[in-house]
């Protein structure tokens, strides 16, 4: 159905009646609506914050009637999302009552299909979509054993862009005919100096005019020069992810290790790289807060400790150090992991407050 339907199915578990409520009170935002209608363009992140004070705490109150429409994970513009309280005194979201559309979906039409594409994501699929399947993290250096551009067509030019055609060598016919261009990126190491992994570094696509030995290949999309020595991988299968915010269940804590576009600061939908993966249980959906150290402030309130003196000084000078305050962490943002490894993650910066810089402390909030 397309890389678009994928990304507009994106929160596809977003609606199945969720779990039991989070041990802590969920909180209402300020002058949160009875009700809200769906409109096109909206994501399911934003019209939870229409009702929540923290919209990552959506799936603890979503809440849907199976027989309202035939697809429980989806809604749609013109869907009518109202808010009610359980019985036990807790905010539930809910389909009250869709279009007449709606009644359309619970028929086994074929319309039913491309009417999916136009269901409301989760967050906006532009932020998500570049990043989905193109960051690829190794153990080592490079891909040395992946298909090797080895020339281009006019050989008198050092670089090449979009258009162009190139010749690549080990190009296997089974996997396709479109494929990434790569380039060996930094090395990941974690605040305390382990090496988590090598990123390579997306810089184009192509598409295969012919396969041989050495196969005749176009450049379809590059985002920076293209050189003799960059490796290919094959275009991965699209893949339809069901991203649950949540917290995770235990506690995480780690650091923004790198920012994707390597800026200095950051704001709501950059990409950033933390030091955490699988081997922590991150997983896809986790949302964790973002946290600012703030340096020790001096204590300006007079020290009423005992002075001492200093060996190497004279028996009548006394020294009183400076105290210190400590500061607790101020939190900054939101982050929403979309991409998991063995030792490091992707995670896109949602509701930030403050820019957000490599080393900033990640944690569940």
């Amino acid at each position: 159905m397309g890389r678009r339907l994928a990304l507009a199915l994106v929160a596809s578990a977003l609606l199945l009646p969720a779990p039991a409520l989070a041990a802590d009170p969920i909180a209402l935002a300020e002058n949160a609506p009875s009700s809200y209608t769906v409109q096109k363009g909206d994501t399911l992140w934003a019209i939870s914050g229409r009702f929540l004070k923290d919209p990552w705490r959506w799936p603890d109150v979503w809440r849907m009637n199976r027989d309202q429409i035939r697809n429980p994970h989806l809604i749609y513009p013109g869907d009518v999302i109202a808010l009610d309280r359980t019985a036990d005194g807790q905010p539930r979201l809910s389909i009250a009552k869709g279009p007449s559309l709606a009644e359309d979906r619970l028929s086994p039409r074929a319309r039913a299909e491309p009417m999916d594409a136009q269901a409301i994501p989760s967050i906006p699929p532009g932020d998500l979509e570049p990043y989905l399947t193109r960051p690829v993290i190794t153990e080592t250096p490079g891909l040395p054993n992946a298909p090797e551009i080895v020339e281009g067509r006019d050989r008198g030019r050092v670089v090449r862009g979009e258009g162009d055609r190139v010749y690549v060598v080990g190009l296997d016919p089974k996997l396709g005919d479109r494929w990434n261009i790569y380039r060996p990126g930094k090395a990941l190491l974690s605040s305390s100096g382990e090496l988590l992994g090598y990123e390579n570094r997306y810089i184009g696509a192509v598409r295969v005019d012919r396969f041989a030995d050495v196969s005749t290949v176009q450049i379809t999309d590059a985002t920076e020069e293209v050189f003799i020595g960059d490796r290919l991988l094959p275009v991965p299968r699209e893949q339809l992810l069901a991203y649950v915010p949540r917290a995770p269940d235990a506690d995480i804590r780690g650091r923004i290790i790198a920012s994707y576009r390597s800026t200095s600061e950051m704001g709501r939908g950059a990409i950033v790289t933390l030091d955490l993966g699988k081997r922590e249980n991150l997983e896809v959906g986790h949302v964790l807060a973002i946290y600012r150290t703030v340096p020790a402030i001096n204590d300006p309130r007079p020290d009423t400790g005992t002075p001492f003196m200093l060996r190497f000084l004279d028996q009548s000078t006394t020294f009183l150090p400076q105290k210190q305050l400590d500061v607790p962490d101020e939190r900054v943002g939101l982050l929403f992991v979309f991409r998991v490894f063995d030792r490091v993650a992707y995670a896109i910066l949602l509701n930030t407050t403050d820019p957000v810089v490599v080393g900033d402390a990640v944690r569940k909030p």
